[in-house]
């Protein structure tokens, strides 16, 4: 390196994913009415691509193993949240013990609301099915009782009022999906829209 040289300055501002703005607030972002789901009568349920069904009351999803994963979180429309922190149960202890040769999940959520994953980026500590956000319960107009959530991809994937996971050997896109969203959805290569 030559005397003096000191490279390009660097940004105090924190890498976020191109087209991506940061907030401190948490927009409230939904395609329908808020559902109301009572935790007496809550479930999450995971069905294999054979039909068979695995399922979580509200007590017995908060008797399994918990965990608190501190992520970032990008919205298809442009802003992002850094540093949120979560509380719930990892997708890889509910899979755990399920027999699949699946390849994609379609999440499924109370009020109607679907979404396409990869299997893979629901396991390997990448997902969870969470209950609280910033140390509060999970207000219902950000999912609560309980959403998914799949911080690695854009936050349409991380299904809010989540009641369960289809596994499925064939992609099977879900509601934002065959409006024209990206079936992925990876912030980092602005996969917002099909084509993308």
């Amino acid at each position: 390196m030559s005397p003096g040289f000191q490279g390009r300055p660097r940004s105090a501002e924190p890498a976020l994913p191109p087209g991506q703005y940061l907030v401190e607030d948490w927009p409230v972002l939904s395609a329908g009415p808020t559902p109301k789901v009572p935790l007496d009568t809550w479930e999450f349920v995971v069905t294999a691509e054979t039909g068979a069904e695995y399922r979580w009351s509200w007590d017995e999803l908060m008797g399994l193993p918990q965990e608190t994963p501190t992520v970032d979180i990008h919205c298809v429309t442009r802003w992002s949240k850094l540093g949120t922190t979560w509380q719930g149960v990892s997708l890889d202890t509910l899979l755990d013990g399920i027999d699949t040769t699946a390849r994609y999940a379609l999440a499924h959520s109370y009020g109607g609301y679907s979404t396409n994953l990869p299997l893979d980026d629901l396991r390997g500590g990448r997902a969870w099915v969470v209950h609280t956000a910033g140390g509060g319960p999970l207000p219902a107009e950000h999912g609560g009782p309980a959403r998914l959530l799949v911080p690695h991809l854009y936050f349409w994937k991380s299904a809010k009022w989540v009641r369960g996971v289809r596994l499925l050997v064939d992609d099977q896109p879900g509601f934002w999906e065959t409006a024209g969203y990206h079936d992925y959805g990876d912030p980092w290569r602005e996969q917002r829209y099909q084509g993308d």
